[in-house]
């Protein structure tokens, strides 16, 4: 049983870890997400098969609600647009929408705005001053992790 909750709890701390909002996530709201999961059954069950313990065990966790879909005339709106627009599947075993086939019969696709290079490297400086970055090798950790006399906290 201990090998377990280990094993949930380091699946747990990875997905946080690799999410961008790691610094904003506290150990008790972790905690929290980890007991809620246990009780719903929505963590991987051992073994190889892929699923989570409410999929393999329904009758022994709650039901969880569907979400409400999308109705039928915002469904119709989202294929209006995507014809419009030439964002649907071509037909055929091309696997292309239309829009990239034939760009010159569809109105190009606005590029949304980026980070400016001045941006990143602000950004990049930061990482690296506070070792908020994975460090290289077979270990799987924070820089400031591994090394914390090395970097100082903002």
């Amino acid at each position: 049983m201990k090998t377990k909750f280990t094993a949930i709890a380091l699946v747990l701390a990875s997905a946080l870890i690799t999410s961008t909002s790691f610094a904003d996530v506290t150990r008790e709201q972790v905690k929290a997400e980890l007991a809620q999961a246990v009780l719903s059954g929505d963590i991987m069950a051992g073994g190889e098969s892929g699923q989570k313990l409410n999929e393999l065990y329904p009758g022994r966790f709650p039901v969880t609600q569907a979400q409400a879909g999308l109705t039928r005339d915002q469904v119709k709106a989202d294929l209006t647009q995507a014809i419009r627009t030439g964002d649907i599947m071509a037909n055929g075993e091309i696997g292309a929408k239309l829009n990239a086939l034939h760009p010159q019969l569809y109105p190009a696709k606005q590029v949304a705005v980026g980070l400016t290079p001045a941006h990143v490297m602000a950004d990049t400086v930061r990482a690296m001053r506070t070792g908020n970055y994975v460090a290289g090798g077979e270990i799987d950790a924070q820089c400031n992790e591994l090394h914390p006399n090395m970097h100082r906290a903002i």
